[in-house]
């Protein structure tokens, strides 16, 4: 057991020694390459074959969730197929830590023909690879974090941090903002949060609870049992709220000897905690924990009852 905790600390220690140096490393090669995916009007093309593809992967996907349209190009696909999807206007992320990988000396000279600039991401800063590259991203380590000094472990590290390094740079460089990242991610709970709107959320047609002026508080009552949202709206024959009665509004009535056959008017909240359907759900959900509310009308632009909405109804979309 002790030599499996010394084995695992060893390697962290090792792969941290060696991701340290990383950023000293950064200058104008770093800011070239950011410009080159900045200003390409096509996609970004990232490649890498073994440990180091299957990290181009997930640089790739890092790239095209935050601004940067990009895909992952196999390089023995590309030799047989896959090179007819890279465009003059693209710009490709080639990675290999040796700088060497002898499908990227066939892929390089069509690239160069095509006028796609390459970002090396590599430890090989003499390799045919650096050579060729627009932009040169310094991987390099002393050593691996292997044993043996076979298994690239501190090298696929600073692969991973100097792809994330770039991304997260042009990120911030586009001013991408949370409502842009939450359009690549519509399931997720941030999607959730900033992509729905109250209206998207929100109860509609009968599920509605609504009763007239000329309503009691039996019929409120009614309708608070029939549709459990909590509370009920009270309107006027044009549709327009003038006032909301509770579940706690009831209790708290009967509780003061107040009777069923009590006019709603007498009773209920005027005007009332209403919210509209044009706001965020996550906006509704603050409205909600700031008054300590649990369920409100919501209206149109006109003040007109459209709909109503419910802690529970917030939580179901996923907006917690």
């Amino acid at each position: 057991m002790d030599k499996l905790l010394q084995y695992g600390r060893e390697l962290l220690e090792l792969e941290i020694h060696e991701a340290q140096k990383l950023p000293d490393r950064l200058g104008n090669d770093f800011v070239n390459a950011c410009q080159l995916i900045l200003n390409t009007k096509g996609k970004v093309v990232v490649s890498g074959i073994g440990k180091s593809g299957h990290i181009g992967k997930k640089i790739a996907a890092s790239l095209a969730s935050t601004g940067s349209p990009a895909f992952f190009m196999h390089p023995s696909e590309a030799l047989h197929g896959d090179l007819g999807m890279v465009t003059p206007n693209d710009v490709a992320v080639l990675i290999s830590y040796s700088g060497r990988a002898k499908e990227f000396n066939l892929i390089l000279p069509i690239l160069a023909e095509m006028n796609v600039p390459v970002i090396a991401i590599t430890g090989g800063l003499d390799s045919p690879l650096a050579k060729s590259a627009q932009a040169i991203l310094d991987i390099s380590i002393e050593k691996e974090a292997c044993p043996m000094g076979l298994a690239p472990t501190s090298s696929s590290t600073n692969t991973l941090l100097m792809g994330d390094a770039l991304a997260i740079a042009v990120m911030r460089a586009r001013g991408f903002k949370e409502e842009d990242f939450a359009r690549s991610h519509p399931a997720g709970s941030l999607g959730a949060k900033l992509l729905n709107h109250v209206r998207d959320v929100m109860r509609t047609g009968d599920r509605i609870p609504k009763i007239s002026q000329t309503a009691t508080v039996f019929d409120a009552m009614l309708e608070l049992s029939r549709t459990g949202v909590g509370l009920v709206a009270i309107c006027q024959d044009n549709n327009k709220i003038i006032g909301v009665f509770t579940d706690g509004d009831l209790r708290r009535l009967l509780l003061k000897n107040g009777t069923l056959q009590d006019s709603i008017m007498e009773v209920m909240t005027s005007p009332g905690h209403r919210i509209p359907e044009n706001w965020k759900a996550v906006e509704a959900l603050k409205s909600f924990n700031d008054h300590n509310i649990t369920a409100a009308p919501v209206v149109n632009s006109e003040g007109e009852l459209v709909g109503a909405l419910n802690i529970h109804d917030l939580h179901q979309a996923g907006i917690n």
